[in-house]
């Protein structure tokens, strides 16, 4: 039996659910399948006494960052934290301590995966540096400015890039998590795992993990105003020059509003929402792909398919394939 010796690192002020959903997934596995998975799971920690979590709850170290040491690891699986201040602005931490250890656990670990805010520790490591790499939609945009070494994707669920893997807010963990095992054992006994966990198996990992209307709400009135405007106007041409215009300034300046505040260009915010909307009538509806492509502002199919492939790596059709909400038959 391969012993598949899985490590995730523990400290004050740590997610809850990013530390206790990986280890449900590992478990879980060994219920579906008749041979040893060799998966065994340890929450390491500077030192043993108990650390509290960000939801108030103490958890017992298995063993220390010491102890780990000089041993081979097969997936290192970090974590994040956040603090919030009185304006309720939410921003990752990384503890220069667990950052250190991270960076000289990584390289005798067969993969590293962070979960949730996560990857802004693997970013000072860094591990990240010429990556893509994904994390909690609330803290994109300051892992963009702090480590512009690395090519943040706010978008999908989790990212694979090489042998580091990136996972988005909280619940992803188990996404994430189920990907590994895919890689493991398989896809079915990665789906065997996710029907004990009443979840999908297996949202890709392109798929979005936040709605467009979800980003933060800007600090100028003046791109609220612009991201209002485009959400009720899809359907029509909105090009750059259209959108200076109606908010009564440059094209320049307009672009370097929407990059200041939103970190993305025009087009690219309006080719967001348009997925977005796309995305919920072909979940909801069965419009065909050329109503859904006019009704959206994309014009034509083969334009719809790209920004789907662009923004999910998947085509639309197969899009409603996996998440079509259908109504049950009594």
């Amino acid at each position: 039996m391969i012993e598949r010796f899985i490590v995730v690192v523990l400290f004050d002020g740590v997610d809850l659910l990013d530390v206790t959903g990986p280890p449900e997934v590992f478990s879980l596995l060994q219920r579906e399948i008749d041979e040893p998975t060799g998966y065994r799971v340890v929450l390491a920690a500077e030192t043993p006494e108990p650390v509290t979590t960000s939801a108030g709850v103490r958890v017992l170290p298995d063993i220390t960052f010491d102890e780990v040491s000089g041993r081979s690891i097969d997936t290192l699986i970090v974590p994040g934290a956040v603090d919030v201040d009185a304006r309720s602005q939410v921003r990752a931490v990384a503890d220069p301590v667990v950052v250190d250890w991270v960076r000289r656990s990584a390289g005798r670990a067969r993969r590293v995966a962070s979960v949730c805010v996560g990857a802004h520790i693997l970013a000072h490591a860094g591990l990240l540096d010429g990556k893509r790499a994904t994390t909690h939609w609330s803290t994109a945009g300051q892992l963009a400015a702090e480590h512009p070494a690395v090519t943040v994707d706010a978008d999908p669920i989790f990212i694979r890039d090489g042998d580091v893997w990136t996972g988005a807010g909280l619940t992803a963990c188990l996404d994430l998590t189920l990907a590994l095992v895919a890689e493991d054992f398989g896809r079915e006994p990665a789906m065997r795992v996710a029907r004990q966990l009443v979840m999908y198996l297996q949202r890709p990992g392109g798929q979005s993990q936040f709605s467009v209307s979800l980003d933060p709400v800007s600090t100028t009135r003046r791109v609220d105003d612009l991201r209002h405007h485009i959400a009720r106007n899809l359907s029509r041409p909105l090009t750059v020059a259209a959108l200076a215009a109606h908010a009564h300034i440059g094209e320049r300046q307009l672009t370097r509003l929407f990059k200041a505040e939103l970190g993305m260009t025009p087009a690219a915010y309006i080719e967001a929402a348009r997925v977005e909307v796309a995305r919920n009538r072909l979940e909801t509806t069965d419009d065909t792909l050329d109503r859904v492509a006019g009704e959206c502002g994309f014009g034509t199919t083969d334009t719809l398919t790209r920004a789907f492939r662009r923004s999910l790596g998947i085509t639309p059709a197969a899009y409603r394939d996996r998440f079509r909400v259908r109504a049950e038959v009594p």
